[in-house]
């Protein structure tokens, strides 16, 4: 089992990169795929969970090169070009892939199954399954988890849908089959969440109107093949970004990160825990805002954080967490029961990590209540969760002893060279493995 220990001690500081956006990096396979012509993209995220969309696509039919890091070349075969893959497609351990993917092959004429990794594998596919459902889709899941089989050959019509819960994968799932569909698609979200799907599909030649938490979309004849930049993932930065605030000792800069409205919640919270945050050299990547983010060590105080505000930083929250644990006085989350059923159910896991490290706190059903204080350290068990693992790491900028995080082989499906960034940052982080 792989395994970080990170002494105490550690400051960042310096000029940071993280790699690209892994949501767009996904994205920007599909869309490019079932487009006409021939597709650039840049920036590219090189991670396990994008090259098992890489992977699913090569399998579909799709030509796809990769002449150099970073970048991807896709000669798309149109709306109607995929074809059947022998076997099964392996999403491996992401959750995106999987969700999307039956989106976009759920109009398709010939049949699939979507498999995962272990821990894929137990993740809900029941929340996209139902609307896909409901527009005429083929959809068996096992107890409503993977494996996913589609069968080939439905005709879907065009539906409006209310989410039950906010989720840009439940969404970006119903407008990738709304491309196939009879009529119009229209999805209502309780609130707003990350908008990459609607931007990347404008980009590509589709109608999209989105106004408020509102997006519909009409069928196309065809999408057209458009270069995509790919900036850098916001929520990798996000550990980045915590690490400055509890454990530097200059201005931090990490440039060249996607700061989408629909993303960066984090800032926001942070802000009102007393952060001291800029955003500066802002320009676009295609569709997507990006800038340099700077940020200042602060004496950070705890919050409630407000809920409209929680679709907007699902990701980040358990660096939010670690934050939280250095702020002083209490910090209240809810809301967040969406964070039970990701790579882990990340309340609990959590807490357990934090209990472990004597941070007090309490598990509620849709959030977690943090009482700031002094860390120790010990040994906590990420189990398997990437963004967990990395929490952890930056959790030792704070630490009174040694923290040795178990189980972080998964870190490469978002963030390779993890490892590496953090100790040319400042962190004293090595790698091993326990039995």
């Amino acid at each position: 089992m792989a395994r970080f220990v990170v002494a105490p001690g550690g400051q960042v500081a310096g000029r940071l990169r993280v790699p690209g956006d892994k949501s767009i990096s996904h994205r920007a396979l599909m869309f490019a795929a079932i487009a006409s012509g021939r597709t650039r993209v840049t920036g590219f995220l090189e991670g396990e969970d994008c090259l098992s969309t890489l992977h699913a696509v090569a399998r579909l039919g799709v030509t796809v090169q990769r002449p150099s890091p970073g970048e991807v070349i896709v000669d798309g075969v149109g709306l109607h070009g995929l074809r059947a893959p022998q076997g099964v497609l392996d999403m491996g351990n992401a959750g995106t892939a999987m969700r999307l993917f039956m989106g976009l092959l759920a109009a398709q004429p010939f049949d699939s199954e979507l498999v995962g990794d272990s821990s894929l594998m137990r993740r809900p596919m029941e929340r996209v399954a139902k609307p896909l459902r409901t527009m005429g889709a083929r959809i068996e899941t096992v107890d409503g988890r993977p494996p996913v089989r589609i069968r080939g050959g439905a005709a879907l019509q065009g539906i409006h849908y209310d989410m039950p819960v906010a989720s840009a994968q439940v969404k970006s799932a119903v407008l990738l089959a709304g491309l196939y569909a009879q009529g119009e698609t229209t999805v209502v979200e309780p609130a707003v969440t990350r908008d990459h799907t609607e931007r990347m599909l404008q980009g590509f030649g589709a109608e999209v109107l989105a106004r408020g938490g509102t997006v519909t979309v009409r069928p196309p004849a065809r999408l057209e093949a458009a270069d995509v930049a790919v900036p850098g993932d916001f929520s990798s930065a996000a550990f980045f970004i915590v690490a400055a605030c509890i454990g530097a000792r200059e201005p931090v800069v990490i440039e060249g990160v996607g700061v989408n409205p629909t993303r960066t919640g984090l800032l926001e919270m942070l802000a009102l825990m007393g952060a001291d945050l800029r955003l500066v050299n802002h320009r676009t990547a295609g569709a997507e805002p990006v800038a340099d983010i700077e940020v200042r060590p602060a004496r950070l105080r705890g919050v409630r954080v407000p809920e409209r505000l929680v679709p907007l930083a699902i990701d980040e929250f358990p660096a939010l967490f670690i934050a939280a644990a250095c702020a002083e006085g209490e910090t209240l989350v809810t809301g967040a029961e969406e964070l039970r059923v990701k790579e882990s159910d990340r309340i609990a896991v959590m807490a357990r990590g934090l209990d472990v490290v004597g941070v007090r706190n309490e598990v509620l059903p849709d959030g977690l209540r943090i009482e700031g204080g002094p860390i120790g350290g010990g040994v906590v068990d990420s189990h398997g969760d990437h963004r967990v693992a990395m929490s952890f790491a930056m959790a030792s900028l704070r630490a009174s002893a040694p923290i040795e995080i178990l189980d972080v082989a998964n870190v490469a499906t978002s963030f390779p060279g993890f490892a590496d960034l953090a100790r040319s940052a400042g962190l004293r982080l090595s790698e091993g493995t326990v039995s």
